[in-house]
């Protein structure tokens, strides 16, 4: 395998793996009652909408199917993409939540 061949299959690999983290900030989000986008533009108000975002909820499924997804994990995976900004929003949401109950 030569290095250009490497190269494309770890990135093509970064992706995928990207993809999955997307996806499980978005079903956390729709299972906690949240909009993954709203908390989105909260952590990157300069960014502009993410595609990878919008791709991932459309493989959502209702709270009420979904498995669930401890907020620990999904930090500990955002942290893994160096996404701190969006973990510290949802280390607020999260705030939120239990100060509710």
């Amino acid at each position: 395998m030569s290095s250009n061949e490497l190269e494309k299959k770890i990135i093509d690999s970064y992706r995928k793996d990207e993809k999955m983290m997307i996806l499980i900030f978005a079903q956390w989000c729709i299972n906690h009652d949240l909009n993954p986008e709203t908390l989105y533009r909260k952590a990157y108000p300069n960014q502009n909408k993410n595609q990878s975002l919008t791709e991932a909820m459309e493989l959502t499924v209702p709270k009420e199917e979904a498995g669930d997804i401890p907020t620990d994990t999904l930090l500990g995976v955002l942290s893994l993409f160096g996404n701190e900004d969006l973990a510290f929003i949802v280390t607020e949401e999260m705030q939120k939540i239990s100060g509710n109950k």
